[in-house]
């Protein structure tokens, strides 16, 4: 049990933890490319929204930091599911791809299931695969070697780099999102971890109690300040995940986090929205990419 806390919340600053994430990858792709294998991430691109595009430019800055090549597919918002999938074996077949994402949403009228399922599992960055996920379930204690979901590995990993011990702890989930809310207990409740997970959403009944009781929050929901101070226990660590977006007072939109202003007065530590989970996320995209690489060499 942690001493009652009084203070203002430490930051878990993910832009520093992500820096020293990409630094470490970059002396393992050089590993192996003494070794002759050069990792390559891919990304396939339907159509123009200027969001997704700006994501996927950012993903190839990344890999140019740590020395990943970068294979850029893009595809005109008009393209057929049979153009999506002809991109998708392109990858699944090319040697110099070691990994890849299909950037999301996809145009209206386009099965994002049988797009997503096509992926070689093997290949799948954002580690979100059904076979993926499913080895997540079934390996308890066991070691995982195959990609892991991005987002969730780095709430944890952000805590755990800096020096939060998560073993015992109950943590409340708000949010039951694919992308962390689904997927997230499965990596906190393993044997190497220990957690206890609660896991919220829309029809959770008395939401602010079960998050109070929690020694961990994730608010990964997209509701703009969802999280406010009296639902935080005192001394608790936030993670703030989710994105909306909100009409500021000059009528412009802007990002908005799930976490109100004011938690940073009871909480323990807060992740930043922006700077706290998003750029570990992004730096573990890359370690995905990194590990398919090195467990080809092991096998090469």
């Amino acid at each position: 049990m942690r001493a009652p806390w009084n203070g203002t919340a430490q930051v878990l600053d993910g832009k520093a933890c992500a820096a020293t994430i990409k630094n470490e990858l970059a002396a393992r792709v050089q590993i192996l490319r003494e070794q002759g294998i050069i990792p390559g991430l891919g990304t396939i691109l339907v159509g123009d929204d200027p969001g997704s595009a700006t994501y996927v430019a950012g993903k190839h800055r990344d890999c140019a930091e740590v020395g990943i090549e970068s294979i850029r597919v893009d595809l005109p918002a008009d393209a057929t599911e049979a153009q999506i999938l002809g991109a998708i074996d392109q990858l699944n077949s090319d040697p110099a791809c070691t990994g890849y994402i299909v950037q999301l949403p996809l145009p209206r009228g386009i099965d994002t299931n049988r797009v997503l399922e096509a992926i070689d599992p093997a290949k799948d960055s954002d580690g979100l695969h059904p076979t993926n996920l499913g080895r997540l379930v079934l390996r308890v204690s066991e070691e995982i070697d195959s990609p892991l979901p991005c987002t969730p590995r780095a709430v944890i990993e952000l805590m755990e780099r800096n020096g939060i011990d998560l073993r015992g702890l109950d943590i409340c989930v708000v949010g039951r999102g694919t992308t962390v809310g689904r997927s997230i207990g499965l990596l906190l409740t393993r044997k190497d971890i220990n957690a206890t997970v609660t896991l919220c959403h829309t029809g959770t009944v008395d939401l602010a109690q079960k998050v109070k009781a929690a020694d961990v929050i994730v608010a990964a929901t997209g509701a703009a300040g969802i999280i406010t101070p009296d639902m935080v226990k005192p001394g608790a660590i936030v993670l703030d995940v989710g994105v909306s977006r909100v009409e500021g007072e000059n009528g412009k939109a802007r990002l908005a986090g799930d976490v109100a202003d004011g938690v940073d007065e009871v909480a323990q530590w807060l992740s930043p929205n922006p700077g706290g989970v998003g750029p570990m996320t992004r730096a573990l995209l890359l370690a995905n990419v990194v590990e398919a690489a090195e467990r080809q060499a092991r096998v090469k």
